[in-house]
């Protein structure tokens, strides 16, 4: 153990100039601060600030404002174009299946909600659909608050989506 301790502190200063104890670590000397390295694009990997991605879409928003789903499905749709290469069946497949569960039976409706929501987090999951991240935050918004116009509103939006996708 005390050659462990000698070799220590025989050791050159890390890059830098610091050696241990010159305030080259983060609190307690228990490695690196954070906010001191930086991530693929250039930016500090602490940092916190920047958003990551779009802005979630508001349900409440979708739901009392055309102009507002119709700009979110063009804002979806050109981030497909420039991000993913979803094929239009896969995004077609999906909405067959919003649709199925907007006619199930009311009683039904949130549980099928609940398994496409599932659905979707595979197919992002499975073939890289990144963009679909969004559609995927609001799907859950719109099962948990359980209301019929929501769920049509979801269905109206992805409607959106599938044609401007064409």
């Amino acid at each position: 153990m005390p050659e462990q301790e000698q070799r220590r502190e025989s050791r050159p200063p890390r890059e830098g100039g610091r050696g241990p104890g010159e305030g080259g670590r983060g609190e307690g000397g228990r490695g690196p601060d954070r906010g001191d390295r930086r991530d693929d694009r250039g930016g500090f990997r602490g940092d916190r600030g920047r958003p990551e991605g779009p802005p979630e879409i508001e349900l409440e928003k979708l739901m009392a404002d055309s102009l507002y789903l119709d700009n979110q499905a063009h804002g979806i749709v050109s981030r497909m174009r420039d991000m993913d290469s979803g094929t239009k069946s896969q995004l077609r497949r999906l909405y067959s299946a919003v649709r199925r569960a907007v006619r199930a039976p009311e009683s039904e409706r949130q549980h099928e909600f609940v398994m496409l929501r599932a659905r979707l987090a595979y197919t992002i999951a499975r073939h890289g659909l990144r963009s679909l991240d969004q559609l995927e935050k609001l799907l859950l918004q719109v099962t948990r608050k359980n209301d019929a116009r929501g769920y049509e509103r979801f269905r109206d939006l992805f409607e959106a989506i599938v044609a401007y996708n064409e």
